[in-house]
């Protein structure tokens, strides 16, 4: 029998899990819609009937021994998703304690990104690393701090929020009901907040032709490939405030990597040049040369439920090992 854990993966569209073994290999999973239940009992109905069908359908001989979740508003400490603003279930949900009642395994939790940096630290590029920082750029803006060989979790569970340190005072409205927050700017969304921006500003772009509400980052990175000067110009700003937020970062941490991941990383050199040159520009002399800007080792749609899983599997062995 193969030993696993599951991964779980809860967006606020879609939940994605698979089981995946102690070497990251997902050998085995699915996929359901988060917002098709406004209620979590008939959710997590779904969800682990999901879990148990796929691993009863698999050819392969699977023994679950934990699970493992990330999710937004999640606190690893005490294992609950608290007020999470994009999935309908509102207030404080205990998830771990409901999944490892119905599932009969131990279950952990922690957010997204968290869970991200685990899974690089166990699967991907990570792999050797002490002190780190996990940059996910997707929808919204997500980090997770790693030093000493720990996840940083501060005094509550929710330390590392990269994404919600002010960059422009009374700039953009956030999701948070703050203004001025990072991930407003850097992020998929904030790249087409920038882009539409712009527009209004009436600078020439072949992107003016387009209904601007209907523009996706898709249609950005493809105009800038062809030498748009708006579009540059939005990737070229997005850049720079993220190369700006990470010169910063190190400051705190000292971190030996940077690694960036999600889907805005999928525009390569259009987002590194510009965060690269503001990153060496505003590094503090003493950080010069010692700090590397890399990309995930993780690739597309796995690495989610991967790192959910790694969060499981790390609890696991220090358990295992007394501690």
């Amino acid at each position: 029998m193969t030993r696993v854990t599951v991964g779980i993966d809860i967006g606020g569209t879609t939940t994605d899990f698979a089981f995946v073994d102690r070497d990251g290999a997902c050998l085995a999973g699915g996929s359901m819609r988060t917002d098709a239940h406004a209620d979590i009992e008939p959710y997590l109905g779904e969800l682990v009937g999901s879990i148990e069908r796929c691993k009863s359908d698999s050819s392969l001989s699977l023994e679950l021994i934990g699970c493992g979740i990330g999710a937004p508003n999640a606190n690893y400490f005490t294992g609950t998703v608290d007020h999470a603003p994009n999935l309908s279930w509102k207030g404080v949900v205990p998830l771990a304690a409901l999944l490892s009642e119905q599932l009969a395994v131990p279950a952990v939790l922690t957010n997204d990104a968290n869970a991200a940096a685990l899974g690089e630290m166990l699967f991907g590029s990570a792999k050797g690393l002490t002190d780190f920082v996990l940059v996910t750029l997707g929808t919204g803006l997500g980090s997770g701090f790693v030093t000493g060989g720990e996840l940083l979790y501060g005094h509550d569970g929710f330390a590392g929020e990269l994404g919600h340190t002010i960059v422009i005072p009374e700039g953009r409205e956030c999701g948070c009901g703050r203004r001025g927050c990072l991930e407003t700017y850097v992020s998929v969304s904030g790249l087409m907040r920038t882009v539409r921006q712009l527009l209004e500003d009436g600078q020439a772009s072949s992107l003016a032709d387009q209904d601007p509400t209907s523009l996706k980052g898709e249609d950005v990175f493809t105009a800038a490939q062809s030498g748009d000067v708006l579009a540059l110009n939005a990737f070229e700003r997005t850049g720079r405030l993220l190369g700006l937020a990470l010169a910063n970062t190190v400051a705190i941490t000292s971190p030996s990597d940077i690694i960036l991941f999600g889907g805005l990383v999928g525009s390569g050199d259009l987002l590194l040049k510009p965060t690269q040159a503001a990153f060496e520009e505003n590094l503090l002399n003493i950080y010069r040369g010692n700090v590397n800007l890399s990309l995930s080792g993780l690739r597309g749609s796995e690495a989610a439920v991967q790192g959910a899983a790694a969060l499981s599997w790390k609890e696991l062995e220090q358990h295992h090992d007394g501690h």
